[in-house]
């Protein structure tokens, strides 16, 4: 996510510092300084009539999930009305990146550098991470570098005026007040206060860009001194809540992620993506190859092409999946896997990708949905957004036409749905 670092008025500081009292906190929580908040647009006089109108409404529903009128009171003197929340939460690039270029950024030597350095820096907290959680340190050590850049890029966003402008006026309403009420209960624990309480425009908190919902869930005090600090300079508590997230939503320790692989000539393209599962011994009868050599990874896995036949192959495994419950996209979770790879000193992806191939407007892959389900090979949403749906019945359709069917959608692809 992208973030907004300039400074708020300290006028605004003052205003807001002086209206909120307070809230309940764990013994020794002691706030930080000034901290660095990015401004709060002014808003047209009917939106922030409105917020506040919601504001009112909206508390008879947080008290009675269990968040106290006291710090709901305090907390929400906060809220105002944020028109850049809305314009983020509903912009929509034109082109959306290939998987490479994706890649290459995600997995830059730049960030391995870090992500090594950081890892020299953090060995002993690392080492301890790993012994309680089981999930290796590259892995949480990646998900921090896609994250945050390793803390460079937390947010600066107040989460307050965030979700409640999302709450009032975002195209997801309940999700975002569910987030909300998750966000009074962590102030109301006393792990942070609202001023400290920063992060994207959408939510998402800390080094490893926790929403509300999963703090509450998975976040931990690792270091001890009683609050789930994951927004201070130190990303001890963000990197544990990470682990405890990853092995929580079915890490096997000592489990590989999957492997890069190389597919025989004669293999079956039908059996490509997530809905087909099989041992790594049936993947290696039917001819399947580590790239690299050595055996496969142990365990039940997909095989999946980001970038269709002329791409990369990779054998995914129950903690691939792990990762993508964090983030649930296969680039995502290529990311983490090969930043970790790196960082710990082996071998970066070895196919080569289709770089030739021209990117798709939002435009054209709406219209490839759209003619997928005319066609009667897709019930999802018209949206641009090529998740597994999409690509299961771009599956299909290749099959329908006698064309090779590994699902990856391309202006080749557009023109045949068009004929």
């Amino acid at each position: 996510m992208a973030f907004i670092r300039v400074f708020t008025s300290s006028v605004l500081i003052g205003a807001l510092a002086a209206c909120a009292a307070p809230l309940n906190r764990s013994p020794g929580f002691s706030a930080a300084g000034p901290v660095e908040v990015a401004p709060i647009p002014a808003a047209s006089a009917g939106d922030e009539a409105g917020l506040q109108r919601f504001v009112q409404s909206f508390r008879a529903r947080a008290l009675s999930s269990g968040v106290s009128a006291a710090t709901y009171d305090r907390a929400m003197q906060f809220a105002r009305y944020n028109p850049e929340v809305i314009r983020l939460d509903r912009r929509q690039a034109e082109f959306s990146r290939p998987v490479w270029l994706y890649l290459d950024s995600a997995v830059s030597e730049v960030r391995i550098t870090t992500g090594r350095q950081k890892a020299s820096q953090l060995s002993s907290a690392l080492s301890a991470i790993e012994a309680r959680y089981g999930v290796p340190r590259e892995i949480v050590l990646a998900v921090w570098g896609m994250e945050s850049n390793f803390g460079a890029n937390r947010g600066k966003m107040q989460i307050i005026p965030s979700l409640t402008t999302l709450a009032y006026d975002g195209r997801r309403g309940e999700m975002f007040q569910n987030q909300l009420i998750a966000a009074l209960k962590i102030l109301q624990a006393g792990d942070t206060d609202p001023q400290h309480m920063l992060g994207s425009w959408a939510g998402a908190m800390g080094h490893t860009q926790f929403m509300p919902t999963s703090y509450l869930d998975y976040a931990v005090d690792f270091t001890g001194d009683g609050r789930r600090d994951i927004w201070s300079e130190d990303p001890t508590d963000s990197l544990a809540s990470t682990a405890n997230y990853l092995r929580r939503n079915g890490w096997v320790p000592g489990q590989a992620w999957g492997a890069e692989v190389q597919l025989p000539s004669n293999f079956n393209m039908g059996l490509i993506g997530k809905g087909t599962r099989r041992s790594s011994g049936d993947w290696s009868s039917q001819g399947v190859r580590r790239i690299g050599g050595g055996s496969l990874p142990n365990g039940n896995g997909s095989i999946i092409m980001p970038a269709g036949a002329r791409g990369p192959a990779f054998l995914i495994l129950d903690n691939f999946r792990s990762i993508l419950r964090y983030n649930n996209s296969d680039n995502y979770a290529l990311g983490v896997a090969f930043l970790g790879e790196r960082i710990a000193g082996r071998s970066g992806i070895q196919g080569a990708w289709p770089r030739t191939d021209r990117p798709l407007s939002t435009n054209e892959r709406e219209e490839i949905q759209r003619r997928l389900a005319q066609k009667g090979f897709y019930q999802g949403e018209i949206d641009g957004l090529f998740g597994s749906a999409t690509m299961e019945s771009v599956s299909a359709y290749q099959r329908s036409i006698g064309v090779t069917p590994d699902g990856y959608p391309t202006s080749v692809l557009l023109d045949q749905l068009r004929r």
